[in-house]
């Protein structure tokens, strides 16, 4: 027997091999370029920190505060150090397990089971204290492929983490530049509003002075009180812009409201975005690694379903001492040993295994067909994002000379206006140009800091 457990440990040790797949990354399509980004693509900066491009001290405090204490952070970095915890069995079960234990017991015994009956003694105590090492011997490679399982999952859960943190950074970024557009907004709104006030009083003073009319002078009330209706809406798209930035870095809604209310304009020149080749960005995006990580562990689970059709040997020793005087314990008499090697084979229940694989099988379709589906997600988001971010340029360069255009034809309104070779509707026509071209094109500024920022995450793997 002894040599029999000898040379099935020996087994186990140097010829055990690992049933079921071996994991494979499986191929992906890799475009040579993005086709939305030749004209847009040039030079480099910190990819892993882009929001230092914009040399804004108050925003990379916000996001440093942002991964640091954002509470969705927490919980990610949380299932990160549980699946580490779960890894750490996972390498334990592959190793010899030793128990420690110890019992005395005392028992009266009735006349009937006394030896011989009514004679023997009336008490019997009994004390016990020993070793048990067991250790089930991996022929098969169960508990391999379920560690290697279990490793796949820690890594794609570190690749949950990081891309957790570059989905935050990118929508901290994001809240930032919006509040700082929706405060650019507002003051353009009280711009419009005194442009609007002056055009009250050219009109009010001729109305005095007989020239105008009392329709003239009600329609510039109207445009007058339509800007300020305004107002009330920005307002509260401000605070709602700053109670997202205070959540986002794990603090009260109103904790920020007073450091965000100091107005700060929208950057004029963003950072360069890298040259990088669609490889290059699917190998760098950590939800593509997630998805590839528990491809693996899906395709390591087969292997452990696939197990259960052999036979599991489990190797086991006792070390003990029996006495019934406490103090006979641990001399040599009353040494006990004993050496096991134990068989469990579920070979009658091999419909039931069977489907256990067919299941896992399924699995890792399932996730093969995910990990596709990511990386096809990942290059459209890229071309997408990259087009509008070309096509957000193309709108802000010609708003920005339509702006300059409308400002123009404002003042040469109402200087003709004044000497009465215009009625009062031309003016106020170009008046109303003037106010939404401004808007719009304070609104295309910071549609065109947003759809950069939207690159970037993309570029880095932090999806919405």
């Amino acid at each position: 027997m002894c040599k029999v457990i000898v040379f099935t440990a020996a087994l186990a040790l140097l010829t055990g091999c690992a049933v079921g797949p071996d994991y494979q990354v499986p191929a992906t399509p890799e475009p040579q370029a993005f086709s939305g980004g030749e004209d847009i693509l040039a030079g480099r900066t910190d990819q892993q920190r882009f929001w230092k491009g914009f040399d804004d001290p108050l925003l990379e405090h916000l996001i440093d505060q942002t991964l640091t204490s954002n509470l969705t952070l927490e919980e990610a970095l949380a299932r990160y150090e549980r699946a580490a915890a779960l890894l750490y069995g996972a390498e334990r079960d592959q190793w010899p397990s030793l128990t420690a234990n110890a019992s005395a017991s005392e028992q009266h015994l009735a006349d009937i089971e006394q030896s011989p009956p009514g004679t023997g003694p009336e008490r019997v105590q009994r004390f016990q204290a020993g070793v048990v090492a067991s250790w089930e011997l991996d022929l098969f490679g169960r508990l391999r492929r379920a560690t290697e399982a279990q490793r796949a999952e820690l890594e794609a859960t570190g690749a949950d983490l990081s891309a957790m943190q570059l989905a935050l950074a990118g929508q901290l970024t994001n809240s930032y530049f919006e509040l700082r557009g929706l405060q650019q907004q507002y003051q353009v709104a009280h711009r419009n509003l005194a442009l609007q006030q002056q055009s009250l009083d050219i009109v009010e003073a001729r109305v005095d002075a007989g020239r105008g009319t009392e329709f003239d002078k009600a329609r510039a009330q109207v445009q007058l009180e339509l800007t300020r209706a305004e107002l009330p809406a920005l307002q509260a798209d401000i605070r709602a812009a700053m109670h997202r930035i205070a959540v986002l870095t794990g603090q009260p809604p109103l904790a920020l409201v007073e450091q965000l209310s100091a107005q700060s304009g929208l950057p004029e020149v963003v950072p360069m975005i890298p040259v990088d080749t669609p490889g290059d960005v699917l190998r760098r995006r950590p939800d593509i690694a997630a998805a590839e990580r528990r491809l693996a562990a899906a395709t390591a689970r087969i292997g452990v379903a696939t197990a259960d059709l052999f036979p599991r040997f489990t190797l086991s020793g006792l070390l003990s001492s029996v006495a019934v005087d406490s103090g006979d314990l641990f001399t040599g008499s009353a040494e006990s040993r004993r050496v096991a090697l134990g068989i469990d084979w579920t070979f009658l229940d091999h419909n039931r295994v069977k489907a256990r694989i067919d299941a896992a099988g399924a699995d890792n379709r399932a996730a093969l067909a995910s990990y596709q589906q990511t990386v096809l997600e990942a290059l459209e988001e890229v071309e997408t994002r990259l087009v509008r971010y070309q096509r957000a340029q193309q709108r802000d360069d010609r708003l920005a000379q339509a702006m300059n255009n409308a400002e123009k034809a404002v003042d040469l309104a109402h200087a003709r206006y004044e000497e009465g070779f215009i009625g009062y509707f031309e003016v106020l026509t170009t008046e109303q140009e003037y106010v939404s071209t401004r808007d719009a094109a304070v609104r295309s500024r910071t549609e065109v800091i947003l759809a950069m920022v939207d690159v970037y995450r993309s570029l880095m793997g932090a999806p919405d």
